[in-house]
């Protein structure tokens, strides 16, 4: 629907006393997207191959499911790079080749030129933020030490990777990076999901204030510093002022700060740099 002066009026009024509390700027970029949502696209033409399983997760205590999408003009077997794709809160490994259609966006940037690689996808749980938690759910070593060596065994290379995630993902990519900074290589994050105190967390999101403080990425910036990091966010997306926080603290990761909000529309118009990103550090 196209944003006109009317109805900007109309949709402002309704929110006079958020702006007024002072975040006028906010709240007009948030009803400017409301209404005239960015709407990217998912590239057409040819995809890959793309291979599913699963395995009873010692470090989960579950059963999980995986996925792999291989470029066009590659195999399973090929030896090509890997970047794992952590999924956002509610989601599943499904979700990075259905409802985000990672494998679309991978094979238009391979097809313009992008070094090829692989991603990955698997299961992390609805709302484990990646991290080890107080149930003993482990997806952070379930990574590390089940599907890493799952995607070796495939014929990807592992010994350096990158990572990719929207939302809880992204926050769990860049966790991920700080615990293996020698081998990510690159991360990028479409939407990020970081809190900058415990006080504002999602619920379910850490244990304890502990937890939080032991998990805290801007605690860990100093080990994100020498990772390829890209970092995009939607400017009225709940979650801009911490991403944009985070590029102060590391001022020399690329970024981009494109009209939308929490969507899958304004995450859309990240991917295609998203992809290049990673293929240009993963072939590097």
């Amino acid at each position: 629907m196209a944003l006109t002066r009317r109805r900007f009026l109309i949709a402002a009024g309704g929110g006079a006393t958020a702006a007024a509390a002072g975040g006028a700027f906010y709240e007009r970029r948030r009803i400017e997207d409301a209404l005239d949502p960015p709407h990217g696209r998912v590239p057409g033409g040819p995809t890959g191959p793309r291979r599913t399983g699963t395995f009873l997760s010692r470090a989960r205590r579950r059963t999980v499911r995986w996925e792999v999408a291989w470029p066009p003009g590659s195999q399973p077997g090929d030896q090509l790079p890997v970047a794992l794709v952590l999924h956002g809160r509610g989601d599943d490994s499904r979700s990075a080749f259905t409802s985000q259609g990672l494998q679309h966006f991978l094979g238009a940037a391979v097809r313009a030129g992008t070094p090829p690689f692989a991603l990955a996808a698997i299961d992390g749980g609805d709302h484990t933020f990646w991290h080890a938690r107080a149930d003993g759910d482990d997806p952070q070593t379930m990574l590390t030490a089940e599907f890493l060596p799952l995607l070796a065994r495939m014929g990807l290379r592992t010994d350096r990777f990158g990572m990719t995630g929207w939302s809880m993902g992204g926050y769990g990519a860049l966790l991920i990076a700080t615990r293996l900074p020698g081998r990510v290589v690159a991360v990028a994050t479409d939407a990020a999901a970081l809190w900058q105190q415990f006080a504002a967390t999602a619920q379910g999101a850490f244990d304890s204030q502990a937890d939080f403080a032991r998990n805290d990425i801007f605690a860990r910036t100093d080990r994100l510093s020498a990772i390829a990091l890209r970092l995009s966010c939607g400017r009225s997306d709940p979650f801009v002022g911490a991403n944009r926080a985070l590029l102060a603290a590391l001022p020399s990761a690329q970024h981009a700060f494109p009209r939308g909000g929490h969507t899958v529309g304004c995450w859309n118009t990240m991917r295609p740099a998203d992809m290049t990103f990673l293929g240009r550090h993963l072939a590097g």
